[in-house]
């Protein structure tokens, strides 16, 4: 089996090697194939990939029954004891490269590394952490492969204590709908004003977010734009762990007539300031936190 996804690559790349592979999504091809074409069409796709990413998965006699190659990613294939595996985007590496230094590798584990391992090994530090970034997004649509990112917020809490903030209007190829306008009160004057590009927000954010958990209502919609729009701009994708104020009120309320951010604000008494803009959003998510972890500790 030969599988092999292309992202940012030109149209007519992905038309060419049709003529060997089905495409089963979009930029996703899969074939059984030999071992000489396989090697030839993933020469073809380097040549012509330009500026695109590509990764080839296949299976080969190895351990692993597979094998894998990646052209243009930010994930690096690297070998540990005989195993292939895949090292994950990294902010400090990020970081380095923006800035021209070396990363030292230290192979050891510090007495800190050592205390925060067995921190996060703790059931209820793992699901729940008492450190983390409050997220929160405004965009001009429902849909992250048509729609943009306007306003990222974020609130990093360290011991649920405020530490830091971060908030940032985004450049829109697009005019802002009405809707949407009325909804959060951005309009197009205050993005032509302040709106900054969103490579620039998104690094930034990345920085600012660093390994923290991440803690948002309904936060796959979140993550779902901020992953299309990292990919888009080729770089790393958010890999922290997320924590669901939606799911856990869910899980914890079962009363509920709906779990909306306002309708679960007026249940636990949390002041309430202005919905549908990031910094507010991420306050009332943070307070919302806080209650539901209370509620569950009294119900254990």
């Amino acid at each position: 089996m030969f599988v092999l996804h292309l992202t940012d690559c030109p149209i007519g790349l992905r038309g060419d090697l049709t003529k060997w592979l089905l495409e089963i999504a979009s930029g996703v091809f899969v074939g059984q194939v030999s071992v000489r074409v396989r090697d030839e069409i993933w020469s073809r796709v380097k040549e012509h990939c330009r500026n695109g990413r590509a990764v080839l998965v296949y299976d080969t006699n190895c351990e692993q029954r597979l094998d894998f190659r990646i052209h243009g990613d930010t994930w690096e294939p690297i070998d540990f004891d005989g195993i292939k595996l895949m090292l994950r985007p990294s902010v400090t590496r990020l970081k380095a490269q923006r800035t021209g230094t070396q990363i030292n590798q230290n192979k050891g584990f510090s007495s800190a590394s050592q205390q925060r391992s067995a921190k996060r090994f703790s059931y209820s530090h793992v699901r729940y952490p008492d450190d983390y970034v409050v997220v929160d997004i405004e965009t001009t649509g429902l849909n992250p492969d048509t729609d943009e990112i306007i306003e990222i917020g974020a609130i990093k809490m360290i011991g649920h204590e405020r530490k830091d903030t971060f908030n940032a209007l985004v450049s829109t190829k697009k005019s802002i709908p009405h809707s949407v306008s009325e909804i959060t009160g951005i309009t197009d004057q205050m993005i032509m004003d302040s709106g900054k590009k969103i490579n620039d927000v998104l690094v930034a954010f990345l920085l600012f977010l660093g390994d923290l958990p991440i803690v948002g209502h309904n936060i796959d919609f979140d993550r779902s734009f901020l992953l299309n729009s990292c990919s888009s701009c080729g770089l790393p994708l958010i890999v922290n762990r997320s924590i669901d104020t939606l799911s856990l009120a869910r899980r914890l309320i079962k009363e509920g007539q709906n779990y909306k951010l306002e309708t679960l604000a007026t249940r636990f008494s949390i002041e309430q300031n202005r919905y549908h803009r990031s910094i507010s959003d991420c306050e009332t998510t943070g307070l919302l936190y806080r209650k539901l972890l209370n509620l569950m500790e009294s119900d254990s």
